[in-house]
């Protein structure tokens, strides 16, 4: 010790070191994630355990390995680090979306649905769009940390970032998938609104978009428009069987009732009723099993993660931390409500995951990795 002349052991100062960082640890995160992931598992084991699907219960398990390796780098890699190579890995992750474009066109592999989504390295199939979103969230903490004064919210220098961001959004939506494209607006959306000094630049943008739906509508293909169209009335759809997957997720939640008909007694589950209830439809399965008690049980879940996250934005040591927390809570809000709002017939089917609980390596690895910097963030709050 120093002005004693007195050292302490080495090992003791170690052990103390230790004892600073498991206390500085966000435990709360981290066993809410845990219980999330449990669940999910439990799920998708009862829906694909009788099934030819059984091999996605194995596959989510080595994913779920996987993230959490990805978890612990976005904790331990100060996010500031992250944040001023932002723009570069913005940049790569648009140019992984050119490459899966490419590779798809050439009809490499077509067991994922659109292989113009995918690309494909060693046998295993990743989104890039997925790590996109991760990625905005870093653009968006870069921008703010950008813009300490108001001179920087210029229109032009907002217009000239927002048209960057929107390029890899626009390869996105080209793919096409709609579903990401939209979530990633919703991020920015919501993010600015919550971070921004100033709102109304968020609220033009916003108008603007809203005045460009018929545009899009004209762009969008025509089984997009018959899953709008057979949301609003199946009647004003040309393909019926675009209303098949509400129809069949509606029944198995209401059959669910208040207590459910038990884990592994869905019927319409277990027959297969509900199409990729394993990845689309988690939330029928979950319902239909657990009944009204275990939804709002999982909601809550997901509602304390949530407000978990804003804590620690509120708590951050710097805006950058702050902004990216905010980011992580409006990918994770957004991906529940679309999703349950989807499982629930009040929002059409757009392919949204269930975070934690859909079946999905890139999805799931993506949400480590969103949650890690939320780890992060709360870490380096406590001087590490």
């Amino acid at each position: 010790m120093r002005g004693t002349g007195l050292q302490l052991p080495r090992a003791t100062i170690g052990v103390s070191r230790w004892r600073r960082f498991r206390a500085a640890v966000d435990w709360p995160l981290i066993l809410t994630i845990v219980a999330i992931c449990t669940i999910g598992l439990f799920n998708l084991y009862s829906a694909v355990h009788d099934s030819k699907h059984q091999v996605k219960f194995d596959s989510q398990v080595q994913w779920m390995l996987v993230g959490v390796i990805a978890f612990a780098v976005a904790t331990i890699v100060d996010y500031r680090a992250m944040v001023r190579l932002a723009w570069v890995g913005l940049g790569i992750a648009a140019a992984l979306i050119v490459l899966a474009r490419l590779q798809g066109a050439t009809g490499h592999d077509d067991r994922h649905g659109s292989t113009y989504r995918w690309l494909f390295i060693g046998g295993f199939g990743i989104q890039p769009s997925e790590l996109v979103k991760v990625m905005m969230i870093l653009v968006l903490a870069r921008m703010f940390q950008d813009t300490e004064t108001s001179s920087r919210y210029e229109p032009r220098a907002l217009a000239l970032r927002l048209i960057v961001i929107a390029v890899p959004i626009g390869l996105i939506a080209v793919q096409p998938d709609l579903g990401t494209a939209t979530l990633l607006i919703l991020i920015v959306l919501t993010t600015g609104f919550l971070a921004m000094p100033n709102v109304w630049p968020v609220v033009h943008v916003t108008l603007a978009g809203l005045l460009a739906i018929p545009l899009v509508w004209e762009s969008m293909h025509e089984y997009q428009q018959n899953r709008i169209l057979g949301f609003i009335d199946c009647n004003l759809a040309p393909d019926k069987g675009s209303c098949w997957h509400t129809q069949q997720s509606i029944f198995a939640v209401g059959s669910g009732k208040i207590w459910g008909k038990g884990y592994l007694g869905g019927t319409q589950n277990q027959f297969n009723f509900v199409p990729e209830h394993w990845t689309d439809f988690p939330y029928s399965v979950w319902a239909e099993e657990w009944g009204f008690a275990g939804s709002v049980l999982l909601l809550a879940i997901f509602a304390f993660l949530l407000v978990w996250i804003i804590n620690v934005a509120l708590s951050a040591r710097d805006r950058v931390g702050a902004v990216i927390c905010v980011g992580v809570a409006a990918m994770t809000f957004w991906h529940v409500v679309v999703n349950v709002a989807m499982v629930l017939g009040v929002a059409p089917v757009v392919g949204v995951t269930l975070p934690f609980v859909s079946y999905g390596g890139s999805s799931l690895v993506t949400f480590f990795i969103a949650m890690g910097l939320v780890a992060n963030v709360s870490l380096r709050k406590h001087g590490y």
